[in-house]
């Protein structure tokens, strides 16, 4: 017979043993969601370091010329070896892709694929200038300063470049995963004349298949929830855009809905049909109250209707997905939130760059403006 001592002390072995492997489980989850992560997260935190700051920014605006401009840039290791060899707008995204790829191969493993995806968004970039170029008339070296020497098809920019109009580069490119794409929206350009057709259907290719790929990977639950926010507030922001041009244009629903994504973040489809029945852009915006859009293009309201730029709208919509991702590195410190919340700074800094270069080219340009144009 086994006395009552030794089962009590059985029994407590027991519950030590299962309350040690209560306690391991959960630290070994965090430790593989987390230690990976270790690496990149500090590269990304010096990296955020180098950001501009708003006095740096003051500076900037505050030089006289572009050559100033240029040359305040020199200063900084991240810019100066563009600044010489591309036009300003070239060299300026040419960094931002350069940044882009570093945060591609310095991603864990495990969701690398998401940030491959990004990646995309440069041979998109690429396309929508070459199509543009050859819509135009621009010629072959007006062209080559328009695209960005990143992406899957770095190699094939120059032979693109030769090619004489749209029809061309799609030809071109039926081989590759856009040929599909441009050759599905080729109908609706040769009937309406207009690029949108190519521009949206190559941004919602992006967009869906960056979700496709995160419906796919094995991460933990607090990651997903920041890259489907993230993904779903760029979904809402590039649907409305799509709209208000639509609107300004006087098309309807069903000449937009082939490239409308129904993924978003807080606009599903039926949402964004309704708004396509508002009288104007006002009704429009009228119709989206509930909703965060709904404040941000109410306050640029006013200067649409003063300037009947659409730009305006842009802006805000731009600056309020900038603001949304700034949250992520304090809401997954140990995760992806860091990662996303520098590419969105490094975006900002760059579309601020540009708009700051561009004005340079003019002078005496009033320095209130600029700073309204900034986001």
């Amino acid at each position: 017979m086994i006395d009552s001592l030794t089962m009590l002390k059985a029994l407590i072995s027991i519950i030590a043993a299962a309350g040690a492997i209560i306690i391991v489980v959960p630290t070994i989850r965090f430790l593989r969601d987390v230690v990976p992560f270790a690496y990149p997260t500090a590269r990304v935190r010096a990296r955020m370091g180098r950001l501009f700051t708003d006095r740096q920014l003051t500076e900037l605006m505050e030089t006289e010329n572009l050559r100033e401009f240029k040359n305040y840039l020199r200063g900084f290791p991240d810019y100066e070896k563009y600044i010489d060899e591309y036009p300003i707008e070239k060299a300026l995204e040419s960094q931002l892709a350069e940044t882009y790829q570093l945060i591609t191969e310095i991603a864990p493993e495990r969701i690398k694929k998401v940030f491959e995806a990004q990646f995309k968004k440069w041979d998109i970039k690429n396309i929508k200038s070459l199509l543009t170029a050859k819509d135009t008339g621009l010629s072959p070296e007006e062209t080559t300063n328009l695209l960005i020497p990143f992406g899957e098809l770095k190699d094939k920019l120059k032979e693109l470049t030769d090619l004489k109009t749209v029809q061309d580069i799609i030809t071109a490119l039926e081989d590759t995963e856009y040929g599909p794409i441009l050759e599905a929206a080729l109908p609706d350009y040769e009937k309406t004349g207009m690029l949108l057709p190519f521009e949206a259907a190559l941004d919602k290719y992006y967009m869906e298949t960056a979700l496709e790929v995160l419906e796919e990977l094995a991460i933990s639950k607090e990651d997903a929830e920041i890259l489907r926010t993230y993904f779903g507030v760029q979904i809402d922001a590039t649907n409305l855009k799509i709209i208000l041009r639509a609107k300004a244009d006087n098309l309807k629903y069903e000449d937009i809905s082939p490239y409308i994504m129904p993924e978003g973040y807080q606009l599903p489809e039926w949402k964004l049909e309704y708004l396509m029945e508002a009288e104007d852009i006002k009704g429009m915006i009228n119709e989206l109250e509930g909703t965060d859009y709904g404040p941000i293009l109410a306050e640029a309201l006013p200067e649409y209707e003063e300037t009947g730029s659409l730009a305006t709208f842009e802006r805000a919509l731009e600056k309020y997905i900038n603001e949304t991702a700034r949250t992520f590195a304090l809401k997954r410190p140990l995760g992806v939130g860091p990662m996303i919340t520098f590419l969105s700074r490094k975006e900002a800094e760059i579309k601020n760059l540009k708009v700051i270069a561009r004005t340079k080219r003019e002078p005496s340009f009033p320095e209130s403006i600029l700073k309204e144009m900034l986001i």
